[in-house]
């Protein structure tokens, strides 16, 4: 089967090009952002565009695009899941194999941050932008926002960010905000995931554009969740990150959601690569959490 998906988009994207268009007009569109357990499980798979294709002590586990593919379609196939996060490349593969319906849709707008480098604070928009995430029929758009103090590119990355988040509100497509407050350590970069740190990222992050109505936020679980979803009002998505407790990550996820401003879930590797190897299992545990 993973043959025959891989030779489907090959033909496509060499024989007719314009099949990806024709495949988004065609999609079913989702009727709610939330599933009916009233919360959104959204698949993260935007890391390799940022050269993030590690997984636990496995640094190429996200490489091998096919297998990528496959695991995508097994967890978007789970009850309950509700979207996917992604850049244009693997947006558009999906696409061409039909999987799309019924999710919500979002593009990973920024990734010119690229991991380990010395310009990562710098992260700028080489990925979808809000009007094609528009006339893709998507959802909404997403950006990464490290804040660093010491850096001198912190004002430009928060000043890309606050244009696309105008630009998406604008058309009333959700801005979906990932905040850090990071430092320069040993020469990369680290994310604070203080409970301090994590609420400054949140009130800076809540303040970006000219207009915040569909403006949502992706956050890190962290020690003190109360405080850090009672510094906004708006809607946040918990993120997953990489997991080497399964069931201490999904204890903390369960808590979090308990909050009045959280409204879901946004999980990529500990999802797709979990540690025993079972993606629908994976991703049945984090949708029973909701």
């Amino acid at each position: 089967m993973l043959s025959d998906n891989v030779s489907r988009i090959v033909s496509a994207r060499v024989g007719d090009p314009g099949a990806v268009v024709t495949a988004a007009v065609r999609r079913v569109k989702a009727t709610s952002l939330l599933g009916e357990h009233g919360k959104a499980m959204i698949i993260a798979a935007d890391h390799p565009a940022r050269r993030a294709n590690g997984v636990g002590g496995n640094p190429h586990a996200m490489a091998d695009r096919f297998e990528l593919l496959d695991r995508l379609c097994v967890a978007l196939e789970r009850p309950g899941v509700t979207g996917v996060l992604a850049t244009a490349d693997i947006l558009e593969d999906l696409l061409l194999l039909g999987v799309l319906d019924g999710k919500s849709v979002f593009g990973s707008m920024n990734r010119a941050g690229l991991a380990g480098s010395v310009f990562e604070i710098d992260d700028r928009f080489t990925g979808y932008d809000a009007e094609t995430i528009a006339a893709m029929g998507f959802d909404g758009g997403k950006m990464l926002t490290r804040i660093a103090l010491d850096d001198p590119a912190t004002p430009s990355a928060l000043a890309a960010t606050a244009l696309a988040v105008n630009e998406l509100n604008d058309r009333q497509l959700i801005a979906l905000v990932e905040p850090f407050m990071s430092v320069w350590q040993d020469g990369r970069i680290r994310n604070d995931l203080s409970t301090d740190a994590v609420v400054k990222s949140v009130t800076i992050a809540s303040g970006l554009g000219r207009r915040t109505a569909h403006t949502w936020l992706k956050l890190p679980v962290v020690d003190g969740m109360e405080r850090v979803l009672a510094s906004s009002t708006l809607p946040a998505l918990l993120l997953g990150g990489e997991v080497t407790d399964s069931e201490a990550a999904f204890a903390s996820w369960g808590k979090a959601l308990k909050q009045p401003t959280a409204q879901g879930l946004v999980v990529g590797r500990s999802l797709l690569h979990p540690s025993n190897g079972d993606v629908a299992d994976a991703v049945d545990k984090a949708v029973s959490l909701l």
